[in-house]
């Protein structure tokens, strides 16, 4: 098994805590990216969706997964879980500094996720207190805020696949370094 953390980073104008809009433990939110095959190297030609919220049977029967699938090319069956409690939002100070916030975690079996897309779904806070609902799908987002009398707005979008190791629990909680 493999974990993958899913980091990503934006240049933030005016805005701060950018996240999926329930959080970034949303059981809501939807992940779409690429999988390559771990055997055969292919990578799917479509986006895979992956919500947390959404479980199926291992095909081995013991447990369940977030996606189970099968490569098109070799016919190897891979699955992914996701794990949460690991994500937090961009800040607006991350965002100056271009570091990047973690998202999630996926614990991979088979696949490695590639090329994760942004979608809808996303909220983020002026810094004079508003709250935006976000469309990421474009890449882009800009707008007024009338409250702080200040245009906001999101741009230069990148997220990144690394790998991590599970290290120990600490207060009951997986540590991943």
């Amino acid at each position: 098994m493999v974990y993958y953390l899913l980091s990503f980073s934006a240049e933030l104008e005016n805005l701060t805590d950018l996240q999926p809009r329930g959080g970034c433990d949303d059981p809501a939110y939807p992940y779409y990216f690429k999988l390559k095959c771990e055997n055969c190297g292919e990578v799917s030609q479509k986006e895979t969706c992956v919500v947390i919220s959404e479980e199926v049977p291992l095909p081995t029967g013991r447990g369940t997964a977030n996606l189970v699938q099968k490569c098109k090319l070799c016919g190897r069956d891979g699955s992914i879980q996701m794990i949460a409690g690991h994500g937090q939002p961009l800040t607006l100070e991350q965002s100056q500094k271009e570091e990047f916030a973690k998202l999630m975690i996926f614990d991979s079996r088979g696949f490695e996720p590639t090329d994760f897309s942004f979608a809808d779904g996303w909220k983020a806070e002026s810094m004079a207190g508003s709250t935006y609902n976000v469309d990421l799908s474009a890449g882009e987002f800009a707008e007024y805020d009338e409250k702080g009398a200040c245009p906001v707005g999101i741009s230069n979008l990148q997220a990144k696949f690394s790998v991590v190791k599970k290290q120990e629990r600490r207060g009951g909680k997986d540590v991943f370094l």
